[in-house]
């Protein structure tokens, strides 16, 4: 059991500054560290990068089924709880672990596979144009409302059949269920109200995106595992997204050892992101993992039914892991911002199509790009999970070719 007091998850993700935080976790507690979710709701936060690789890779002691958290099942988290969409179990590839995790897994490789990266990229860049189009005149923008927040969501609304109209629905629907905040039950009904919808609409009419390739996968045996296919495929390739464009822009905009790198070509675009992914990952916690018995872990007892949250950037801080040197080094891509073992993300290679080209797009047509508020005042969405910049208003001189028509993916 967890007896000294724990620090709120949430420190972890709105701090200013991560380094202090987790050097003081790692000081006090080492590679687990008792944290607490909500009042009176605690778990372990997994920082050591030995002890995650076991965790995630050790399904018979760790699950990824919600139901064996004990704090669920004793009623100190109620079935109302904020908590909720991301910790409770799900009845898709997500909540199991084995065979029927592989079974469920499979029609989201084949839809993944599926993907022209080259169509992906041009879908993407006339996007970004059309979207930069929309404020460069203005020359002052939010790059989280107007830019990273629309890119992922509709590139992949194209790929799943949604108009625009619906993607920004959809985006108000996720932010809601990765804040884990009081309105986190409502957004997740009305994420996959939409997405049911969808579903419905290519049930009657099929076309060539990905609902309707999930659709018809002969190892999705009912529509409601269709349905919650197209909310893993969409839930796993969108938020993180948005935050890892937001995060990259955001260090261009706030250190200058970043951006000079960056500018003076010493840095390329995908080691740009990857050192995001090293030290400031999109999902700085991931929920969760539920000991199936009594067991020992980085020099912790922990107890049948606890829950382990994956700290995916606290990594970043193993002094066993990097020699006490920094952790991040041009080409290397040994961080664990996917996760690691049976349910490692499989959207890495189009988040990062995605990605990679909404940055070099920004950076290639806003010229003079700076922040127009003192760096200090720049918040972040409230979640334990995520860490994305609330908003990054700026100010730049385009240099910017009229909108081109977008590409159908």
């Amino acid at each position: 059991m967890i007896s000294s007091p724990p620090l709120p998850l949430t420190a972890t993700t709105t701090c200013p500054d991560l380094g202090p935080v987790f050097a003081a976790l790692w000081r006090d507690h080492g590679p687990v560290a008792p944290v607490e979710l909500e009042p009176g709701v605690h778990a372990w936060l997994v920082m050591g990068y030995e002890e995650l690789k076991f965790l995630t890779g050790t399904p018979e002691l760790f699950s990824r089924d919600g139901r064996d958290w004990r704090a669920f099942q004793d009623g100190t988290v109620g079935p109302d709880s904020p908590l909720g969409p991301m910790m409770f179990f799900r009845d898709n590839v997500i909540g199991y672990d084995g065979a029927e995790h592989r079974r469920l897994r499979r029609p989201l490789e084949d839809a993944i596979a599926a993907i022209d990266h080259r169509r992906l990229r041009r879908t993407v860049e006339s996007l970004c144009s059309d979207l930069i189009a929309g404020f460069a005149e203005r020359g002052t923008a939010d790059l989280v409302a107007e830019y990273a927040a629309a890119v992922p969501l509709l590139t992949i609304g194209d790929l799943i059949g949604l108009d625009p109209g619906q993607s920004r629905e959809l985006l108000d629907a996720m932010r809601a269920l990765f804040g884990s905040q009081e309105d986190s039950q409502e957004g997740n009904r009305r994420f996959e109200a939409l997405l049911g919808g969808l579903a419905e609409s290519r049930r009657a009419a099929p076309s060539d995106d990905l609902t309707s390739l999930l659709l018809r996968h002969p190892d999705l045996r009912t529509e409601a595992e269709a349905l919650q296919a197209i909310v893993v495929l969409v839930s796993a390739g969108n938020h993180t997204t948005i935050s890892w464009i937001a995060q990259t822009l955001r260090l261009m905009l706030v250190d200058p050892r970043f951006a000079s790198r960056v500018r003076g070509g010493r840095l390329g675009i995908d080691d740009a992101l990857d050192e995001v992914l090293s030290v400031a990952p999109p999902m700085i916690n991931m929920p969760a993992r539920y000991a199936r018995r009594d067991t020992e872990l980085g020099g912790k007892a922990i107890a049948r039914g606890d829950a382990l949250v994956l700290g995916l950037a606290g990594v970043a801080h193993d002094p066993r892991a990097h020699g006490g040197r920094a952790f991040w080094q041009s080409g290397n891509r040994a961080h664990l911002a996917w996760g690691a073992g049976p349910h490692a993300c499989l959207a890495r290679d189009p988040a990062r199509t995605i990605a990679r080209t909404a940055v070099a797009t920004a950076l290639h047509v806003l010229r003079d790009l700076h922040l127009t508020v003192d760096p200090a005042s720049l918040g972040f969405e409230p979640s334990p999970w995520t860490r994305c910049p609330a908003a990054l208003p700026v100010s730049f001189t385009a240099t910017f070719p009229r909108p081109t028509a977008r590409p159908t993916v």
